[in-house]
């Protein structure tokens, strides 16, 4: 295994020492940054400094911290890259042909607008998680993340794309 691809959730867990989950995700971590490397996505950079730009009350000295904090411990950013488009493609088409419009060749929307047929809820599935767990599929990374991810682990069984997901903040902080 060649490392650990942490979503912005996990992230955020460890960085700050206020959440009830950074103890259990900090020891997660130090464990596993002294065998494989931790990466950190572009896109989950972008998802961070929306987040601050979105909450300019959160700016500052604690904004300027925890750039400093992934800075730190998360050195090695991943870019999309040419190869990262076929897994992408693959996930994106599965979840589609399954939780898609039927009948509609040109249903081809924002996964966001993905809707259950069944119920017709929206499935909760979100572009930026598509690609990052695209780049731990084309990289052969564990992804690292607290969101559930239902859909997409869905398409990845319909499609037999092997993406080992782990949870290191869950209350168990088993592998998921």
């Amino acid at each position: 295994m060649p490392g650990y691809l942490l979503d912005t959730n996990i992230i955020r867990f460890w960085f700050d020492s206020e959440s009830g989950k950074h103890p259990v995700v900090q020891a997660a971590a130090k464990v596993r940054q002294g065998q494989h490397p931790l990466y950190v996505s572009a896109i989950t950079l972008g998802e961070i400094e929306y987040g601050h730009e979105a909450n300019p009350t959160g700016a500052g000295k604690s904004r300027d911290d925890f750039v400093a904090f992934v800075r730190e411990e998360l050195p090695q950013t991943l870019s999309v890259s040419r190869h990262t488009a076929e897994p992408y493609g693959r996930i994106r088409a599965a979840l589609f042909e399954k939780f898609g419009p039927k009948g509609n060749k040109s249903r081809k929307k924002r996964a966001e607008q993905l809707c259950d047929p069944a119920t017709g809820r929206e499935l909760g599935v979100d572009e930026n998680d598509l690609w990052i767990v695209a780049q731990a599929a084309e990289r052969n990374l564990v992804l690292v993340t607290h969101d559930k991810l239902v859909r997409i682990r869905d398409a990845l069984g319909e499609i037999e794309l092997a993406v080992q997901i782990e949870d290191w903040a869950a209350e168990n902080s088993a592998t998921t």
